[in-house]
């Protein structure tokens, strides 16, 4: 597994940073491609859903684990 790296992206006008692997980006990434949305919504979406005791960085994760186990439900 490739190590964290930081990233940033504009939230409603502000930047913001998240810390992510390459893994989990990429999901985001297949995510946001399957909902023909730029990642940078995708992130505002997971954002705005996410709990205020959850950072942005977990929530993404959750988020790229949770579709990733809907798409490989038996």
């Amino acid at each position: 597994m490739s190590s964290v790296k930081k990233r940033s992206v504009s939230l409603s006008g502000h930047r913001t940073s998240y810390s992510v692997e390459d893994e989990f980006l990429d999901i985001l990434k297949s995510m946001a491609k399957a909902k023909d949305i730029p990642l940078a919504r995708l992130i505002a979406h997971i954002d705005a859903g996410r709990g205020r005791n959850t950072n942005l960085s977990s929530a993404l994760r959750l988020a790229a684990l949770e579709y990733i186990k809907s798409s490989n439900a038996v």
